[in-house]
């Protein structure tokens, strides 16, 4: 299916094709388990010698549907759900990480995901460098040790909106052996697809635009198919040598391309558990179907609050790609020429006090640790969610302390400069 159509139809019709009789919309399968009339039937799945559905924290048919649109929509060859997206972050890098092992990653991230890699990671025994994104390719390329086993980078960075060169970080990437992971949360496969620009692995936060109505959390990961292991076989033991926890069995001799995903399906989620639920995968679905109408119309309108901001004389600063002397408009028009994300990101003048001030007086747009839903939404990272951070460590995520993430919702435009206008004004 993924071949012949284009994203839009794929919103709507990729994952769930319904037999005769069988119901037109993808059911929620509410169940932990799965019969069989024979113990060898059983027995050949727990062997991964037959694909079917046993238990399901491994695999769910409502999940798999999902994960399989998902995995259409990046143009990938498999995809599998997570609980949420920092649960993907985490399998992405620990489904081909161990003890003693390092990677890459962009210091320009998620602050969730930041801690995550390194704090907790380190604990696990798992190294990263954190890099900065605009740096030259000689000084990423200086970070890789010969322990490295990835690169990490998001399209567009959470909160500080830097754009990722894609093409500069794959290059990087291969040159060392190792496989390009990339967070698309912010752009969705509907404005980037990063696949097309060499990177190996995609993951998301679907807990945003792809739910985008704020109901549900939960994560996806998408293998390309296109990374070859095998050739570099001594970095990625896990997937290139025999797994004893199944009879010896080794992920790119039996599963070519989805050796990836039935790693990280067999192993990590047997092991670690963090599944979507059904209820949870059914809800995404339904966002999944409007994402080809939404994304547009959060572009639409960011683009118009971003232009009423820039010419406002309260308004410091603001970084949205989008305006045309923004330092990665360049770069978003070559990655994402129909629109980035509706999220952006100012300061005003007078700095954090005010900035707390302007938020508390916003009518429409609602404080909320969240971003990327139908809704307009803000957040002061500072105050909220890079609290634990120092300045100094503020500025180093690129995150500054009188920055506004303002996340444009699919409102009217107008509506929503009116709500930002009268917040000025008090």
């Amino acid at each position: 299916m993924a071949k012949q159509f284009k994203p839009e139809t794929l919103c709507v019709q990729a994952g769930w094709t319904p037999k005769k009789g069988e119901p037109r919309v993808l059911p929620i399968y509410q169940s932990t388990t799965f019969k069989y009339e024979t113990s060898e039937q059983m027995a050949r799945l727990f062997d991964l010698e037959e694909s079917g559905y046993f238990y399901t924290r491994l695999q769910n048919p409502t999940n798999d549907a999902v994960a399989a649109k998902i995995a259409a929509l990046e143009g990938g060859v498999a995809g599998m759900l997570t609980s949420s997206g920092q649960a993907a972050n985490f399998y992405a890098i620990f489904n081909i990480c161990q003890a003693g092992d390092h990677f890459v990653c962009s210091s320009a991230i998620y602050g969730g995901t930041f801690n995550l890699f390194g704090v907790t990671m380190k604990k696990l025994g798992i190294e990263v460098t954190f890099v900065s994104p605009d740096a030259s390719e000689e000084e990423i390329s200086a970070a890789f040790r010969p322990n490295t086993k990835a690169l990490f980078g998001e399209t567009i960075s959470n909160p500080s909106l830097e754009v990722l060169d894609i093409e500069k970080f794959a290059r990087i990437a291969h040159s060392h052996g190792v496989p390009l992971i990339v967070d698309n949360t912010f752009p969705t496969p509907i404005n980037c697809r990063p696949f097309e620009w060499g990177a190996d692995i995609v993951v998301h936060s679907t807990t945003k635009y792809m739910d985008g109505h704020a109901t549900s959390v939960g994560g996806c990961i998408v293998d390309s198919g296109k990374f070859d292991w095998d050739a570099h076989a001594d970095k990625f033991p896990g997937l290139c040598t025999p797994d004893e926890s199944y009879h010896g069995l080794t992920y790119t001799k039996a599963f070519g391309k989805m050796a990836y995903i039935t790693k990280a399906t067999a192993q990590l989620m047997r092991d670690l558990g963090s599944i979507q639920s059904p209820q949870n995968s059914f809800l995404l679905n339904l966002g999944l179907e409007t994402l080809h109408l939404r994304m547009p119309q959060h572009c639409k309108n960011a683009q118009a609050v971003a232009e009423y901001l820039s010419k406002n004389d309260k308004v410091a600063w603001v970084n949205y790609c989008g305006l045309p002397d923004n330092k990665y408009y360049e770069l978003a028009q070559k990655y994402m020429p129909n629109g980035s994300c509706g999220v952006i990101s100012f300061g005003l003048k007078g700095g954090r006090e005010i900035s707390i001030k302007f938020m508390d007086s916003l009518k429409l747009a609602a404080i909320v640790t969240h971003v990327a839903d139908a809704r307009t939404c803000v957040l002061h990272p500072a105050s909220h969610t890079h609290r634990q951070l120092s300045d100094e460590q503020l500025l180093e995520a690129g995150v500054r302390p009188d920055l506004i993430r303002f996340s444009v919702g699919i409102e009217n435009a107008d509506d929503i400069i009116a709500d930002i206008e009268q917040a000025l004004n008090a």
